[in-house]
């Protein structure tokens, strides 16, 4: 006897009917006021939740508003619309949900007090850098996502699936940088957040129509139109997403080549001094900054500067700072060092 993947993943007495899983995933149907009201009040409290961790760069707040956001639902929802070939407006959910954690998060920067250190918080740094690997992390959790959805022997997975899944944080985070003018960091958090929108639509498309649920929907012929540019759309919102991942994924990896060969080069450089060590390298736009932790001086900086050259790109400065706070300028290599 063959087995299919839907004998495999989801054993016929396990899965949901499609009245059972749209019931799930609609926010219109059957007691409709009841689920809104719901979806609404746990999406605000998520959203003041994750902004106020994230500003308090508490990683435990953070994963506590992910568990309780909702907005998985009516992203999962645009899935099985499009594999049913129906209208379930989970995206108008999706879009005004969007709108309403930005906006939280635009009026915490308003009402907390002094400027906030975008640049040193983990949890808005970690958010703002996307790369194919979040992209990979996102997909997998769809597929996790709807298999949970989809059984229903195994809902006990889908808190997990949340925290796996960042959706909230991200908006948090964009409507700190937008209220702290920092578009370029609230940018890379948007992308973040869409990455993730595209990778749950996809994993949810993909699984729900594997399991047959297509073929258990009562949609008419005229509503096919509509589900070929749904695809389109995602198509190319796919694409214009890919692009951006992959050129921050290989800008990545040249910075943590760049750094990890310039901080070899730096422990070499500071042998000359017993007991002096690199305590790390990092690359903030043309300038390295090299930390040493030394029990007295440093080498001269010139030698640096003659072992770098020809191992990183010309034209970036090196600065040095010592555990006994002081700081040096070492100069651009490439340049003829005296």
């Amino acid at each position: 006897m063959k087995l299919g993947l839907r004998d495999v993943v989801l054993p016929p007495k396990q899965l949901r009917t499609l009245d059972e899983l749209r019931e799930d995933l609609d926010l219109r149907s059957g007691d409709a006021g009841s689920k809104q009201s719901a979806f609404w009040t746990m999406l605000l409290l998520s959203a003041v939740i994750a902004t106020a961790g994230v500003l308090a760069d508490s990683t435990a707040t953070v994963i506590g508003a992910m568990i309780i956001a909702p907005l998985s639902t009516p992203i999962m929802g645009i899935a099985l619309g499009l594999v049913i070939r129906q209208k379930l407006r989970a995206g108008r959910f999706v879009l005004a949900g969007v709108l309403l954690v930005v906006i939280v998060g635009v009026i915490f920067t308003l009402i907390v007090p002094g400027s906030i250190d975008l640049r040193g918080n983990s949890q808005i740094t970690g958010r703002t850098s996307p790369t194919l690997l979040d992209f990979i992390a996102a997909i997998a959790t769809g597929f996790a996502g709807a298999v949970g959805l989809s059984r229903r022997d195994v809902a006990a997975v889908l808190p997990g699936v949340a925290i796996a899944i960042s959706l909230v944080p991200p908006l948090g985070v964009v409507g700190v940088c937008l209220g702290e003018g920092a578009f370029g960091l609230a940018l890379g958090a948007l992308l973040l957040f869409v990455s993730n929108l595209i990778s749950l639509v996809l994993s949810g498309t993909v699984l729900f129509a594997a399991l047959g649920y297509s073929a258990q929907s009562d949609a008419v012929a005229g509503v096919v139109g509509a589900e070929r540019r749904s695809f389109v759309t995602l198509g190319v919102l796919l694409s214009l997403v890919m692009i951006p991942l992959v050129l921050n994924t290989a800008f990545i990896i040249v910075v943590n080549t760049l750094t990890q060969r310039a901080e070899e080069i730096g422990e070499e450089w500071v042998k000359a001094v017993p007991g002096a060590s690199v305590t790390g390298v990092d690359l903030a736009s043309t300038t390295f900054q090299v930390h040493v932790r030394t029990p007295g001086g440093i080498p001269p900086t010139e030698d640096l500067l003659r072992d770098l050259q020809g191992r990183v790109p010309d034209g970036l400065s090196v600065v040095v700072d010592t555990t006994q706070g002081q700081e040096f300028d070492a100069g651009t290599v490439g340049r003829e060092v005296p």
